[in-house]
């Protein structure tokens, strides 16, 4: 199959370059033979013998060969029976039509093709500038909403589903949920079975950019993006000016569709274009597979269903391929957009690797059966759109429908409702069945042998652009690290209960330690990318405050770990702690311990109200440290305490006082102080 498609696409270069060339020598050699046998029995005198000279050259004119020859014979003899004869009847009305189908023929067999490629260069550009913009406007005006239905998602398939829909409309790419997708279940936020879901609801949402563009505001394109522009620039309203910067993207996709159509009109009447996608017609079972194959390599290459859609349809909207032929593109399109969530589960945790790979399962296996039943699903889609438009797109070209937008606005729906049909029908069949294909991929997939522990660095770069998203997935990872705090305080109690220490529970606390350096500097690099974006304010805020309390974390964290080393020194030099002095620090301990609880609860809903509290409870622990202090000094005046012991003890206080002086910074955080 690989090597049949190879040979086509070479095939396809070679009838490009050289086809019509070899075509057009061939027919005008015969006509101009054939021509010059008629010219010598002609009476050269006569104008009406070069008039019915002339007539016969116009009948050998073939419209599919587009032998412009034929019209070069026409003119030179009509042109001589007017010289010879300028009454000639009819003649001068038949030279000036032939002469300017003449003039329109050779723009068709001579395009500028330089200014072909401007066009189609510069209107992918603005479509996918675009569909960038739509995508950012909306999720900075819907950014609480999506961050509230990424964590509705529950075992419910249904809901899962859904939630992937949405969340794919909004952000206009099925590529980027995916890869969210995956970034969730490498972080061990979302069960596999909750991510299949989600996919298949992605791919169902992605058909919206084709619904879209059925939408007949064409030639409004230019005044949107030019409205909402000034909206944009000169609006104090960030929702305004967000709201703008959607219907800005908005514009600049119809605008930039309409100049990949002018684009691509002169390759309609193309012999070289036409004679390649002779070989490209959906019109067998293997010609499907190739125009498949082809939208899948395209779309690979570009890394971007939306760009190879845009494209597919201004080449359908013209004429220039076939319906058919677009159809089966799109289909091919939708398994090579699974790349992009292949590339990001490279390195990922194996269960992030499964969602990956189930993306990839679900478009191969819905393309294969759909491939089989193309045509079943063409009389489907055509009985759809011929009730609404009157005309079957089966088999339709311009010149049967007359009106251009007419024909682009039936071509564009038939795209559309392929595309729609296909991924709901796909779902409906996978859906029963989730949980067994989840069975499958571990199957497929085994377990590592190791432990994996998920990191942010694993998550794919373009979660950054998801700000909405992407901020709640950093939060997550915060409260992931807060939670590994309360676990720190926790082993260093046990730890500090005896005279001796656990080996294996010493050894973790440290790795713990090590593992928050590590994931404060991976959110501190991620929220780097992700502010860095033009974001709107609310996220910037947020990220403001994430970036300060991951840094306090890693603190607290840091502390812990020296009041660790403390008592390991102690052990060293034979010293041991008084009942008295272990009883002081266990309730110092404990009370910090109950302070960052309180705070880490407050992580997901921040308020004012934190510190108030806040305030209350570290002056209780002021208090309580004072209180130990004074008692220690009292029994180093009574040589109670060796010097050296005395310091250790001091240092630990000073540990806890800057653990709590951190959870203090913590509740300024929430509090939204700066």
């Amino acid at each position: 199959m690989l090597r049949q498609t190879l040979y086509s696409l070479i095939t396809l270069c070679i009838l490009v370059v050289h086809g019509p060339i070899l075509a057009a020598e061939d027919a005008s050699a015969l006509l101009t033979e054939r021509y010059e046998s008629r010219l010598a029995e002609l009476d050269v005198t006569n104008a009406d013998a070069h008039y019915q000279l002339a007539l016969w050259a116009l009948d050998q004119y073939d419209k599919k060969a587009k032998n412009i020859e034929a019209y070069d014979l026409t003119i030179a003899e009509l042109k001589r029976a007017l010289e010879l004869d300028p009454a000639t009847p009819h003649a001068k009305a038949l030279l000036a039509s032939v002469a300017k189908q003449h003039k329109d023929l050779e723009k068709q067999l001579n395009p500028d093709f330089l200014k072909m490629a401007f066009a189609v260069i510069g209107g992918l550009g603005l479509f996918l500038l675009g569909m960038k913009n739509m995508s950012d406007g909306m999720q900075a005006v819907a950014g609480h909403r999506l961050r509230r239905m990424i964590g509705a998602i529950t075992d419910n398939r249904f809901i899962a589903v859904v939630t992937g829909l949405t969340v794919t409309c909004l952000v206009q790419s099925s590529s980027i949920t995916t890869v969210l997708v995956v970034g969730f279940v490498n972080s061990g936020l979302m069960m596999l079975h909750q991510a299949i879901g989600v996919i298949m609801g992605a791919n169902i949402g992605t058909t919206i950019t084709g619904w879209i563009l059925v939408l007949k505001i064409g030639k409004w394109g230019l005044p949107i993006l030019g409205v909402s522009a000034f909206l944009f620039l000169f609006s104090r309203s960030e929702r305004v000016r967000y709201l703008a910067m959607t219907f800005m993207g908005l514009g600049m996709i119809f605008f930039g569709l309409e100049l990949m159509k002018n684009g691509f009109k002169p390759m309609r009447g193309y012999p070289s274009f036409e004679a390649a996608f002779e070989w490209f017609h959906a019109d067998s079972y293997f010609g499907i597979l190739k125009c498949a194959a082809i939208g899948c390599v395209l779309t690979f290459l570009v890394q971007s269903s939306s760009a190879t859609l845009g494209i597919t349809i201004g080449l359908a909207a013209v004429g220039a391929i076939p319906f058919t032929t677009a159809a089966a593109l799109v289909l091919g399109e939708n398994v090579g957009t699974t790349i992009t969530a292949w590339l990001a589960s490279i390195g990922a945790t194996t269960n992030a690797k499964r969602a990956a790979y189930f993306h990839v399962l679900f478009n191969l296996i819905g393309v294969a059966w759909i491939t089989a039943m193309f045509h079943v699903a063409m009389q489907f889609v055509s009985f759809i759109i011929e009730s609404s438009f009157g005309v079957n797109p089966i088999g339709i070209q311009l010149s049967d429908v007359g009106d251009p937008a007419k024909f682009a606005a039936l071509v564009t729906a038939g795209i559309a409702m392929t595309h729609t049909t296909f991924n709901i029908t796909n779902t409906i069949i996978f859906l029963p069945f989730v949980r067994q294909f989840a069975q499958l991929l571990e199957r497929i997939i085994p377990d590592r042998g190791v432990k994996e522990v998920p990191h942010l660095a694993y998550l794919d770069v373009r979660m950054v652009e998801t700000p909405a998203i992407g901020i709640q997935q950093s939060l997550d990872e915060i409260v992931r690290m807060s939670d590994t705090v309360t676990g720190m305080m926790v082993s260093l109690k046990e730890l500090s209960s005896g005279d001796s220490m656990d080996e294996k529970s010493k050894t973790r606390l440290f790795e713990r330690e090590e593992a928050l350096d590590l994931e404060q500097k991976e959110i501190t690099e991620f929220l780097g990318q992700l502010l860095s974006g033009h974001v709107p304010h609310d996220v910037t805020e947020e990220g403001t405050r994430q970036l300060r309390l991951a840094d306090e974390l890693e603190s607290v964290s840091d502390y812990i770990v020296n009041i660790l080393k403390l008592r390991l020194k102690m052990m060293q030099e034979k010293m041991k702690l008084s009942d008295e002095e272990h009883a002081e620090l266990t309730a110092l301990h404990d009370k910090i311990a109950d302070y960052l609880v309180f705070l880490f609860s407050h992580l997901r809903t921040p308020s004012a109200d934190v510190l108030m509290r806040a305030n209350t409870d570290g002056d209780a622990i002021t208090h309580l440290m004072k209180d130990s202090r004074e008692r220690h000094l009292g029994r180093v005046a009574a040589q109670h305490v060796s010097p050296l012991q005395s310091l250790i003890y001091t240092d630990m206080l000073t540990g806890y006082r800057k653990i709590k002086d951190h959870g203090y910074n913590i509740a300024e955080a929430l509090a939204g102080q700066k």
